[in-house]
């Protein structure tokens, strides 16, 4: 029986007189990458954002593994990690002391410590460029540090907010590997990305946002056969032209 990681009910968000989230709803299995997806300025960054209680809602329920976000954020935030889009790495750090820094907060001792680095090394993939500092990095191999980052520590729930921003195709390509390896690993993924033919190969299960709201849902297998379209993108469009005759 599927587990709910992450259950959205109803949720509200409002800036001043600007309602950015409309009462969306949604879930995310335990075990599953979801995708949350559509344009720039749809409420993707701010729906994540209040998953990872760095906002509160206006109304509505979210719930991470059975803790509400706003009650129990102290308890939420020990069991995920959060990518944001414009996350950096202190440029004058080599990339295995990037990751040493941030594994400190969270070991409980040098051998957690090590052992929480190691895997970010390995997660990484950098090879030998792990030991230069982060300046010399393409910005494929910065974004592939910091999902290292996010990912070494297991988190049971690790939220990405279009992890593969900016990058070509080899690197997307990549990081979507390692997204894919972590949630084979039994760990659950929720990112968000205005690239709906990207997600379409990442993601066991999709939500498809539009001016704060939820216009879709499903597998992209499922919606391709309901709308007879050849990819996400072409759902989408047809989604957004049918909610607008109404």
């Amino acid at each position: 029986m599927a587990v709910d990681a992450v259950i959205v009910d109803a949720l509200v968000k409002d800036y001043g007189s600007f309602r950015a989230l409309k009462g969306i709803s949604f879930t995310v299995q335990q075990g599953e990458v979801f995708g949350l997806i559509g344009p720039n300025g749809a409420g993707k960054t701010t729906t994540l954002r209040i998953i990872s209680t760095l906002l509160k809602p206006s109304s509505g329920n979210v719930r991470v593994f059975e803790f509400d976000v706003v009650r129990q954020g102290k308890e939420v935030r020990k069991i995920i990690s959060y990518l944001p889009e414009d996350a950096g790495a202190h440029k004058d750090l080599k990339g295995i002391d990037y990751l040493r820094f941030m594994a400190r907060f969270f070991a409980s001792d040098t051998v957690e410590l090590e052992r929480i680095v190691q895997r970010g090394i390995e997660i990484a993939d950098l090879g030998d460029r792990i030991y230069d500092k982060v300046k010399t990095y393409s910005k494929g191999m910065v974004r592939r540090l910091l999902v290292a980052r996010a990912l070494m520590t297991e988190p049971q729930l690790a939220i990405l907010d279009e992890p593969t921003s900016g990058l070509d195709v080899i690197n997307a390509w990549e990081v979507r590997k390692i997204i894919r390896n972590f949630a084979a690993q039994g760990h659950t993924v929720l990112l968000s990305s205005h690239n709906m033919l990207e997600v379409e190969f990442t993601c066991d299960r999709i939500a498809l946002i539009n001016n704060g709201e939820i216009v879709e849902g499903g597998t992209p297998k499922e919606l391709k056969e309901k709308y007879n379209a050849q990819n996400i993108e072409e759902v989408f469009v047809e989604v957004v032209k049918c909610s607008a005759t109404f």
